[in-house]
């Protein structure tokens, strides 16, 4: 696999058309593990080895993954690794692997697997927008494909076998990512976060587990593994996603009729500062590229092509960043990279005011 092709065309969690809602992407994952085979935390090298060149073929033959990729963590640099991290493909965990960790994928970048994270297999499902019934009926096929062709750790009692005790029972982490800037700008997310907490889901940022909320993104996902079905773990979750999306929109309707200029201040500087800027750090970049999606949601701004627009989300990321340049860059230099690359792609989106 060739990491450049990968940086060439959209994430496939963003390969939504740019419409308004504010659900983002929604994505499934299943943690398993082989039968009568340690942990890769306890297995030594050899026999992580050992499991990655028995799965990869194995991976490869299952229907789902029909003309997927298949790459060694040990085949890849420092700089790949990042980038497949920055698209949701593999964990912040899994990048720092070496020999006898892998990634299997389709081209497509929506179902991916890595062998030898945490647990022996990590399938991931990914789909833009509200779609997290669609991504389960694909994880359910997948699972049910590499489970006729292997044997899972599984206890009758407990369930699925993992490495970690909170993936106990089903194995399976249902997410969500929504931006909801009108609640933040309302300042009304923290009710909502806590509410959400209370009944058993969690609030992650943009890059998942151990991530800061930024660009007004958040993940939304079940923490509960054990003791319910798989079915009911997503249609619980897709259920409270929906009631986000209503506060959201109430939020940007409210922000509107009573906190106007409010709205169109934030927007307006958004648009001032990502279009003359000549330094951006990251946080930075995402939290006013979150303001750019606000105003075109709401009809305050306008462009030729969102697309570009969305995709800075990804390709303003460090390793994006230098993997275009073709080189290292020091902090300050990305830095500089990412204030042109922004102001270039507003340049030629032909964003402004409605």
């Amino acid at each position: 696999m060739n990491v450049d092709d990968l940086i060439g065309r959209p994430a496939a969690w963003l390969d939504a058309g740019g419409g308004s809602d504010p659900v983002v992407s929604s994505r499934i994952r299943l943690a398993r593990n082989l039968h009568n085979a340690a942990f890769p935390g306890w297995a030594g090298e050899e026999e992580c080895e050992k499991i990655w060149q028995s799965l990869r073929p194995t991976l490869q033959a299952a229907p789902t993954l029909s003309g997927s990729y298949a790459v060694g963590m040990e085949e890849l640099d420092e700089l790949d690794r990042q980038i497949l991290f920055e698209r949701h493909l593999i964990s912040h965990e899994h990048a720092g692997r070496g020999r006898g960790s892998g990634l299997v994928g389709t081209p497509d970048e929506r179902v991916a697997v890595m062998v030898n994270e945490e647990d022996h297999l990590r399938l991931q499902v990914i789909r833009p927008g509200l779609d997290i019934r669609e991504a389960w009926e694909v994880m359910n096929r997948l699972d049910d494909e590499i489970g006729g062709r292997v044997r899972y750790a599984f206890s009758p009692r407990l369930g699925y076998l993992t490495a970690c005790p909170s993936n106990v029972g089903t194995g399976l982490r249902a997410s969500v990512m929504v931006h909801v800037p009108g609640l933040v700008l309302m300042n009304e997310i923290n009710p909502v976060i806590k509410g959400v907490t209370k009944i058993g889901l969690a609030v992650r940022g943009l890059w998942g587990e151990g991530t800061e909320a930024v660009g007004n993104m958040f993940q939304v996902s079940n923490q509960i593994t054990l003791g319910e079905k798989e079915g009911e773990i997503v249609h619980g979750l897709e259920q409270i996603v929906l009631e986000i999306v209503e506060h959201e929109k109430n939020a940007r309707a409210r922000l509107r009729d009573r906190k106007e200029p409010v709205l169109r201040d934030h927007v307006g500087r958004s648009l001032g500062i990502l279009q003359n800027a000549h330094i951006l750090a990251s946080k930075e970049a995402l939290d006013l590229v979150s303001g750019l999606r606000l105003g075109l949601e709401m009809g305050i701004l306008k462009c030729k092509d969102r697309r570009p627009l969305d995709e800075l989300l990804v390709v303003t990321q460090p390793a994006h960043l230098q993997k275009r340049e073709g080189r290292k860059l020091k902090p300050r230099n990305r830095d500089v990279a990412r204030a042109q690359q922004v102001r270039q792609v507003l340049a030629e989106s032909g964003l402004k005011l409605a």
